[in-house]
């Protein structure tokens, strides 16, 4: 029951003076009225410096804020171990309690869920805004992007989300070749045999457990197997578990939501756009890694490249490079291409790693040319197309005439977001180069 003794002010000034003394640690914020009611629950990564941005006058003046503002008259906070921990526990209040100033999400549909779709044999995890009605495992809705939290949460339980279809009497799943994510340690790649059915699916439920809020009780189970895995000699099984306990144990430093969180794309469709890229050019089966390159320069001053990679559509930002252009005088963007391209090839060769399904190029014939080129030094095969930003023309290996899709085409729009992506990566180092050089 609340408080009745408590007499705020008119304003919000004893909850402007309370969450100073919130700590700098992960949690959640629970904003009330006058009658100490629920009015707005929020997550942050430092809860003295999220809570208390809503008590300057930036936050009275903001339209999306300046009426919640006026109602709060007090304030409380729950610690977390983490962000992600902050995220979960975030959705599960705001669902529970279904604050006045939450109240969009009491139907869910315009909001992001996490889903395990446990109908399958190896189940894939995923970040959705249109749930499937059965066959799966929801978790959510969430108020906050929830894409970075799936980065962070496959770290630590290596599940799939990739789009195949994986069934463990596939004979073929051992000639199977995995991608970088398994290649990364993010994925136990159960496409290609390397986790039995029963292993995943226990890891699943692991994930389940956490997300469900039993950290603490999942965190013994765990310790529990790991002993039960000695004592039977199954070192390798027990192994596994100690990895992932010291994983879940230190979430906190498995990285942060805003840097690992992949954009969510609303002007494309990832899935439309890579079946558009498999009937356009071709392949064997839809594509799923992408890598493109785009060079940036001033004056034929500090010429620099960027590779960016793109997963199954959405950016990945831990795949993506930087270069500096070593062999390169002046200005010469064809040559700077051939080498980066070279650079990037000849590592992927060496290191045994898995070469892009496609290789995007930023420009026209000549760039393309010189991508071509520096693959036959290596004698490995790629995939190769340019994107002219003048017309939105794509040229391909063999062809003397560009391809010109629809400006509204899914695999046109999925080039685009590949080649802007390059290009934003490549100027942003740019500047930073310029500004360090300004400072010496």
């Amino acid at each position: 029951m609340p408080d009745e003794s408590i007499q705020y002010p008119n304003d919000n000034s004893y909850a402007a003076e309370k969450v100073k003394t919130f700590p700098h640690v992960p949690g959640v914020y629970l904003m009330k009225d006058a009658h100490q009611r629920v009015i707005y629950v929020g997550k942050a990564k430092d809860l003295h410096k999220r809570a208390g941005s809503y008590f300057r006058q930036a936050a009275e003046e903001d339209p999306r804020t300046k009426f919640l503002v006026k109602e709060i008259r007090d304030i409380d906070y729950i610690q977390a171990l983490s962000e992600v921990d902050a995220l979960l526990m975030e959705a599960r209040l705001i669902k529970d309690i279904q604050p006045h100033f939450n109240r969009e999400l009491k139907d869910g549909k315009s909001f992001p869920y996490l889903q395990i779709r446990t109908h399958e044999q190896f189940p894939r995890v995923e970040a959705t805004r249109e749930p499937l009605s059965s066959g799966v495992k929801l978790y959510g809705p969430f108020v906050s992007p929830v894409r970075g939290a799936l980065v962070v949460l496959q770290k630590v339980f290596k599940f799939r989300t990739c789009q195949y279809d994986i069934r463990e009497d596939d004979p073929k799943r051992r000639f199977f070749r995995p991608c970088l994510l398994a290649s990364i340690g993010q994925c136990t790649a159960p496409c290609c045999g390397r986790i039995s059915r029963e292993d995943y699916r226990r890891s699943i439920h692991r994930l389940q457990r956490f997300l469900e809020g039993k950290r603490a009780e999942l965190i013994e189970e765990m310790k529990d197997e790991m002993r039960t895995a000695s004592k039977e000699l199954n070192f390798e099984q027990a192994a596994v578990i100690r990895d992932q306990l010291a994983a879940l144990e230190n979430l906190d430093k498995c990285g942060d939501l805003e840097r690992n969180v992949q954009p969510e794309v609303f002007q494309m469709d990832p899935k439309r756009g890579l079946a558009g890229l498999q009937k356009i050019l071709r392949l064997p089966k839809i594509p799923r890694v992408i890598e493109g390159v785009d060079i940036a320069h001033l004056h034929g001053e500090a010429t620099v490249a960027s590779l960016v990679q793109f997963i199954d559509g959405l950016p990945f930002k831990a795949g993506y490079k930087r270069y500096r252009i070593k062999s390169v005088k002046g200005i010469n963007d064809f040559a700077s291409i051939g080498e980066v391209v070279y650079r990037r090839l000849k590592r992927l060769k060496e290191e045994g790693g898995t070469f892009p399904d496609i290789f995007l190029i930023d420009g026209g014939k000549g760039q393309l040319h010189y991508a071509e080129e520096a693959a036959e030094k290596l004698n490995v095969q790629v995939q190769f197309l340019s994107l002219a930003e003048k017309n939105e023309e794509i040229f391909l290996p063999g062809e003397s005439e560009p391809l010109r899709l629809s400006r509204h085409a899914w695999s046109l729009r999925l080039l685009q977001y590949v080649r802007d992506e390059a290009h934003r990566f490549a100027q942003h180092y740019h500047h930073l180069l310029r500004s360090r050089k300004l400072e010496e």
